[in-house]
C-alpha cells in the first residue's frame, strides 16, 4: 500500500515541556488525519555549556532530507536557543539548497517569510496577571521576560504590561526586565533586587518557569520569603515548577493549540479537499497552583510530577510498569552501564545494546544506524553524515525483523534517513531521530518508532539510555583500536608477527579436515636503492605496494603478515597441491607488476617470493614451513638478481 503522508517536526530537548506541548498538538492532529510524524531533535539544551556535547547532538539536523516530507513544522522558540545563534539559518539554507517544495509553518515565533501560527497564549498570560492582581492584591508588579527584541519575549511582555495597566497600575521602567528564558535571568533579577539596583516589587510575573525558579531560589538565599515578601508566578507549567522546594504557581502554555493549528495549515495545502478537525485544549486544566503565590497548592499534581521524576531503587516492576512506565530507576538499577561497558568486542557491544532496548518500551521498532567505518578513530566525522549508513540493529515489538549481527546488517543510502519511514505503516507512527555520538564525534543515529496514539514522549530514560550507548560505543572503539594496533602493522594495516597467530587461529577454526596450508615468504627487491635515490617516503610506498599485492593473493581464505622491514608472509588455508605453489607465485608477480605500472612512479616495485605447502599443524609446523619458503624465496631472489646483470 502507499505510504502515509509524513510531517517533519524540528525541535530540541523533546522531554522539555515546550517541545512536549508542541508534539502533543502535532500528534493529535496527525493521528486524526492518518499522517506519520518524523521528529528531529537535539536531546541536549542548545545553550548547554558543554559545547562539544551540543555540537554532537545538533548533528542530527544534518540528516534531514526535506524532499521526503509533506510538510515541516518549525518549533522556532527552541531552535533560537542555539549557542551559536545560527541553527535556524542553517536549517533553512539546507531546505532551499535541497529544492524542497514541502510547506513550512512556524509555531508561535515568525522566521523569515514562512507562515507562523500564533501561540494562542494571550488569554493565559492575561490570566496570570489577573491572578496576581485580583486574587492576591498585588500592586507593585515586576515583569520578567526573555531576550530583548525576541518576538515571543516582546509579545509576552506587551500582553503582561497591557493587562497590568488595564487594572489601573503602572509598571516602572526598572520593573520591565529582559532575560533569556533560563535560570540565570531570574537569579540576576534577585541579586538586583537584593542589592537595590531594582526596587523591591510585591510580585514578579515571569515569562518562563525557569526564570521564575531561578528567581525564587536566589531570593530565598538573600533572605526574602516567597510568597510573603514577593509573589512569583511562572508560565509553561513545567515539571520543575511542580516539584521545586517552593512549588511554583504556573500556567501551562498553549503551544499544543498552536502546533495543532500548524498541522491544519499544512493540511490545507497538501490535502486541500480534506476536512479540518480543530484542536480544542481544556484551558481550565492549565493552571497549576503552587506555594509561590499563597494559594493552596495542587498537591495531587505535584505528587504525580514528583513520582514521575523519582529515582526508585525497589519499585514493583510488574508487567504494566515494564510496558508503560519505565523510569530512570529501572534504567540505572539494572546496571546497564556496567553491562555495556564490559563488552570486549564491537559485536558483543551491539548485542548487549540490543538486549537493553526493552527499556525503551513501548515501541513498534527501534533502529540503530552507524557509519560503516565507525570503529576507525582516524576517520572521525564531526559534521554531517557519509553517503551511506549501515543498519546494524533493528528491534521490533510488532513482529517485524529483529537483528543485531554483522551478517544481517546492511548498507543503505543516507538520504533515505531510515528505510522504514518510506513504507506503509498499519497505524500512524512517530519516528524519533536522535544522534549517536561521543562529544562532537559522529558515530550514527538512532530511530525510535512509536504509535502516534501512544502518549509516551521522549523522556529522561531514553536520553540517558542513549548516553550509556554513546559511552559504550566509544569505549569499545578504544578497545578495538588498541587491539588493532597491537596485532596490526601501522604502515600497511596487515597483521604483524604478534597478530599472525590470532589470524591463523581463525583460519583453523573455519577450515575443514581436508584442508592444508600454503605459506609464502615475500621480500621486496631494491628497497635500499629506492630509499637512497628517492627518499624513505617512496620506500614506504614500495613496502605498501608489496603488502597490497600480498593481501590480494591471500584472499578471503588467507592472512597477510608484515614480518618486519620489507618482508611479508602469506598464509592461506585450502586444498593445495604442488601446482598451487606455482600458481600463487605467478599471480603475485602479475599483481605486483600491475600495481607498480599503475602507480606512475619513476621506479619499478619488485619482490621475490617462495612458497611451501604444509599441514594444519601447530606453531612449530608453521614456523618450519615458513623457513622452507624463506629459502625458496632467497633462491628466487638470487636468480632474479643474476638475470638483471
Amino acid at each position: 500500500m502507499e505510504s502515509r503522508k509524513t510531517i517533519c517536526v524540528i525541535t530540541s530537548l523533546p522531554e522539555h515541556s515546550q517541545a512536549q506541548r508542541v508534539l502533543d498538538g502535532v500528534f493529535a492532529q496527525c493521528e486524526k488525519y492518518g499522517y506519520n510524524v518524523a521528529v528531529f531533535a537535539s536531546m541536549t539544551h542548545l545553550k548547554f555549556h558543554v559545547f562539544d556535547q551540543v555540537r554532537g547532538e545538533k548533528n542530527i539536523y544534518n540528516l534531514i532530507n526535506y524532499g521526503f516530507f509533506d510538510g515541516i513544522v518549525l518549533d522556532t522558540i527552541t531552535l533560537t536557543e542555539d549557542e551559536t545563534d545560527d541553527l535556524l539559518d542553517r536549517l533553512v539554507d539546507e531546505y532551499y539548497a535541497q529544492g524542497s517544495k514541502a510547506p513550512v509553518v512556524c509555531v508561535s515565533m515568525p522566521y523569515k517569510d514562512f507562515p507562523v501560527v500564533s501561540s494562542s497564549n494571550e488569554i493565559i498570560i492575561r490570566e496570570m496577571c489577573r491572578h496576581a492582581i485580583e486574587l492576591h492584591g498585588c500592586r507593585n508588579i515586576c515583569l520578567l521576560t526573555g531576550f530583548k527584541d525576541h518576538p515571543e519575549a516582546e509579545e509576552r511582555l506587551a500582553i503582561m504590561k497591557d493587562e497590568v495597566e488595564k487594572h489601573g497600575l503602572e509598571v516602572t521602567d526598572d520593573h520591565l526586565v529582559y532575560g533569556d528564558f533560563w535560570y540565570p535571568s531570574g537569579e540576576k533579577l534577585a541579586d538586583d533586587i537584593a542589592e537595590g539596583r531594582v526596587s523591591k516589587p510585591d510580585s514578579v510575573i515571569c515569562a518562563s518557569d525557569h526564570m521564575a525558579l531561578g528567581l525564587i531560589d536566589r531570593l530565598e538565599k538573600h533572605g526574602f520569603r516567597v510568597p510573603e515578601d514577593i509573589v512569583v508566578i511562572g508560565f509553561e507549567g513545567t515539571l520543575e515548577a511542580a516539584i521545586a522546594k517552593t512549588s511554583l504557581t504556573s500556567y501551562e502554555s498553549n503551544f499544543s493549540k498552536a502546533a495543532a493549528n500548524a498541522v491544519d495549515e499544512i493540511r490545507k495545502m497538501i490535502d486541500p479537499d480534506k476536512e479540518i478537525s480543530p484542536f480544542e485544549p481544556d484551558l481550565e486544566k492549565m493552571l497549576h497552583r503552587g506555594m509561590s503565590c499563597g494559594c493552596p497548592p495542587d498537591y495531587t499534581y505535584s505528587a504525580k510530577a514528583f513520582r514521575d521524576s523519582l529515582y526508585f531503587t525497589g519499585r514493583n516492576y510488574n508487567e504494566d510498569t515494564m510496558l508503560e512506565n519505565i523510569d530512570i530507576g529501572l534504567l540505572m538499577e539494572n546496571y546497564v552501564l556496567e553491562q555495556l561497558t564490559d563488552s570486549e568486542t564491537p559485536a558483543q557491544c551491539l548485542k548487549k545494546i540490543s538486549d537493553t532496548t526493552y527499556l525503551l518500551m513501548p515501541f513498534d521498532n527501534f533502529y540503530m544506524c552507524l557509519r560503516d567505518d565507525w570503529l576507525n578513530s582516524e576517520a572521525d566525522i564531526v559534521k554531517g553524515y557519509p553517503e551511506q549508513m549501515r543498519m546494524v540493529m533493528q528491534g521490533s515489538d510488532i513482529g517485524e525483523k529483529y537483528f543485531c549481527t554483522d551478517d544481517e546488517s546492511f548498507l543503505f543510502d543516507t538520504k533515505l534517513m531510515v528505510p522504514r519511514i518510506h513504507e506503509y505503516t498499519e497505524r500512524p507512527s512517530v519516528f524519533y531521530f536522535s544522534a549517536i555520538h561521543f562529544a562532537e564525534k559522529m558515530l550514527g543515529y538512532a530511530v525510535l518508532q512509536r504509535p502516534l496514539k501512544n502518549s509516551c514522549h521522549m523522556n529522561l530514560v531514553y536520553r540517558n539510555w542513549l548516553r550509556l550507548v554513546n559511552n559504550s560505543l566509544e569505549m569499545v572503539r578504544a578497545k578495538y583500536r588498541y587491539i588493532t594496533l597491537s596485532i596490526h602493522d601501522k604502515l600497511t594495516g596487515v597483521y604483524n608477527r604478534r597478530g599472525m597467530y590470532d589470524g591463523l587461529k581463525k583460519l583453523r577454526q573455519n577450515s575443514s579436515p581436508e584442508d592444508n596450508l600454503l605459506v609464502s615468504v615475500i621480500d621486496m627487491d631494491g628497497l635500499k636503492y629506492i630509499n637512497d635515490t628517492f627518499g624513505h617516503n617512496e620506500g614506504d610506498f614500495g613496502i605498501i605496494t608489496v603488502s597490497k599485492a600480498a593481501s590480494e593473493i591471500a584472499g578471503d581464505n588467507g592472512i597477510c603478515v608484515r614480518a618486519g622491514g620489507d618482508e611479508f608472509f602469506v598464509i592461506s588455508v585450502g586444498r593445495f597441491t604442488e601446482a598451487s605453489e606455482e600458481a600463487v607465485i605467478k599471480r603475485f608477480h602479475e599483481t605486483l607488476s600491475r600495481l607498480s605500472e599503475n602507480s606512475g612512479k619513476p621506479y619499478p616495485v619488485r619482490a621475490s617470493i617462495g612458497c611451501q605447502i604444509s599441514d594444519l599443524g601447530g606453531k612449530l609446523v608453521v614456523e618450519e614451513a615458513l623457513s622452507v619458503a624463506d629459502r625458496k624465496m632467497y633462491h628466487e631472489k638470487q636468480q632474479r638478481k643474476a638475470a638483471r646483470k
